[in-house]
C-alpha cells in the first residue's frame, strides 16, 4: 500500500486530502505540531506525528518531516496550507522514492512575497494593481494619486493589512518588517485554488465569500470567471508550476480582475472539487478534475460563531442564518462523522490563542507553520520583470 504524508492536519483542507487519498486506497500519515488536530479525528488518518512548528525552528522542522518519511516509508508528501513555504525545502533532501508535490521553495517564496509576485505577474502582461516597495519614492507616489492598501510581505489572513487613504501620510518602513504599498482595487473579492503540472492546470475553482470572519471567507460559493482562470493559467504556464496554485482577485468597477496576491498553496476552495478526483488529480496529470454538485459550502461552526456574534453587532444576522441554516458543512461526512462531532475539542488549541490574542480563528490558525521570510526580496530587485504598474483599467480609488 502507498502512503502521503499531509504536512498539516489542522484545517478542514487536510481532512478532504485525508479522505480522498484514502478512498483512492493509500495509507494518510499526518506530521503536525499539535499534538491533537482536525484530521486526526478521521478513520481516514492512520497515524499522525507531532513535529517542531516550523515557525519556531525550520530547520527541526524539516528534519522532523525527513524522520516521518523514513518510518512511514512515505511515497508522497503532500503540503495543505501555508507550511509549504517550509516543505518546499525538502527538495533535494527525500529519498528517490518519495515525490514532493510542491515546486522547489525559491519558486514558492517568489510566489508567497506580495512584492515579487506583483513584479513577476506585470512582467508577464498579467494584471496586477501597481505595487511598490514601502519606503520607496514609488509608493510615496503612488499614496498621494490614490487609496493604496499597505501589507507585509508574507502575511496571510489578512494579517497587518491596512487601508490609506489617498494623500494620507504612510506608515514608516521597517527594515525588520517588510512591506508593500498596492494600490486600492474598488471591487468585488474573489479567489482560486488549482491543481497543475508542470505549468498545465487540471482544474481551478473560482469563488466568492459569502460570510467572512474578519477577511476570511468561512462561508463560500463557486462562481464562473474566464478572465480569472486567464490569469491561473498565463501565470501556471509561466513559472511551470507542479502544486496547488491560488489566487486573491479585486475586480474593478467594470468586473476585471486584478491579482493582489498569491496564495502557493490549496484554499478554501478545494472542498469544492469532487472528492473521488481530488488524489487520481493529484497522482495523474491526464485525470479529469470535476466538480462536487454544491455551488455553495460553509464552515458550519465557524458560521455559527459568526451568526451569534451578528446579533450584537447591529446587522447582517438574518443574511447569516439563512446560510447557515441552508449551506452545506465542508467537514461533515456520514460515514466518517468524527471530525465534525470532535471540532470544538481538536481545534481547541487554535481557539485558545484566538480568544487570547483577541483575533480570529483564522488569522491565528497557521501562525506557527507560516513563513515570515529572513531576507526577503523586495518588489524593487525582484527579477524578472519590472516594477509593477498598472496594466488595466481600475482606478484604484473608493
Amino acid at each position: 500500500m502507498n502512503t502521503v504524508l499531509l504536512t498539516l492536519g489542522r484545517l478542514p483542507k487536510a481532512l478532504d486530502l485525508a479522505r480522498a487519498f484514502h478512498g483512492a486506497g493509500w495509507r494518510v500519515i499526518v506530521a503536525e505540531p499539535f499534538r491533537r488536530h482536525l484530521a486526526g479525528a478521521s478513520k481516514s488518518v492512520a497515524r499522525s506525528h507531532v513535529v517542531t512548528a516550523p515557525a519556531s525552528d525550520a530547520e527541526a522542522y524539516l528534519c522532523d518531516l525527513l524522520r516521518v518519511v523514513a518510518e512511514e516509508d512515505v511515497d508522497l508528501v503532500l503540503p495543505v496550507s501555508e507550511e509549504v513555504v517550509h516543505v518546499a525545502a525538502l527538495h533535494g533532501r527525500l529519498p528517490s522514492r518519495t515525490r514532493l508535490f510542491a515546486m522547489p521553495q525559491e519558486v514558492v517564496l517568489a510566489a508567497h512575497d506580495k512584492g515579487r509576485f506583483a513584479v513577476q505577474s506585470d512582467g508577464w502582461g498579467l494584471a496586477v494593481p501597481p505595487t511598490h516597495p514601502l519606503g520607496s519614492t514609488e509608493a510615496a507616489a503612488l499614496a498621494q494619486r490614490q487609496d493604496v492598501v499597505v501589507k507585509p510581505l508574507h502575511a496571510c489572513s489578512g494579517r497587518g493589512v491596512r487601508v490609506v487613504r489617498r494623500g494620507a501620510d504612510l506608515p514608516a518602513a521597517d527594515p525588520a518588517a517588510p512591506a508593500i504599498v498596492q494600490g486600492h482595487v474598488f471591487g468585488m473579492e474573489r479567489s482560486t485554488c488549482s491543481l497543475v503540472h508542470d505549468g498545465v492546470v487540471s482544474g481551478t475553482v473560482v469563488y466568492q465569500g459569502v460570510m467572512q470572519s474578519g477577511s476570511v471567507s468561512i462561508a463560500f460559493e463557486r462562481v464562473e470567471d474566464p478572465l480569472i482562470e486567464r490569469f491561473v493559467r498565463g501565470y501556471a504556464a509561466a513559472t511551470r508550476w507542479t502544486g496547488f496554485l491560488s489566487f486573491d482577485f479585486m475586480l474593478d468597477q467594470q468586473g476585471h480582475p486584478f491579482a493582489i496576491e498569491c496564495n502557493p498553496r490549496t484554499t478554501s476552495g478545494l472542498h469544492f472539487f469532487a472528492p473521488e478526483d481530488l488524489a487520481p488529480a493529484v497522482l495523474d496529470a491526464g485525470h479529469p478534475l470535476r466538480f462536487r454538485p454544491e455551488t455553495r459550502l460553509q464552515q458550519f461552526y465557524s458560521c455559527l460563531t459568526e451568526t451569534q456574534l451578528s446579533l450584537f453587532r447591529g446587522g447582517g444576522f438574518q443574511h447569516n442564518l439563512r446560510t447557515l441554516v441552508s449551506t452545506r458543512d465542508v467537514t461533515w461526512s456520514a460515514r466518517d462523522p468524527m471530525p465534525f462531532l470532535t471540532m470544538c475539542f481538536t481545534t481547541w488549541p487554535i481557539i485558545r490563542a484566538a480568544i487570547a490574542s483577541r483575533a480570529t480563528f483564522g488569522e491565528v490558525a497557521t501562525l506557527d507553520v507560516g513563513w515570515r521570510g529572513d531576507a526577503p526580496v523586495s518588489a524593487a530587485s525582484a527579477a524578472p520583470g519590472r516594477a509593477a504598474s498598472n496594466t488595466g483599467s481600475a482606478s484604484g480609488t473608493a
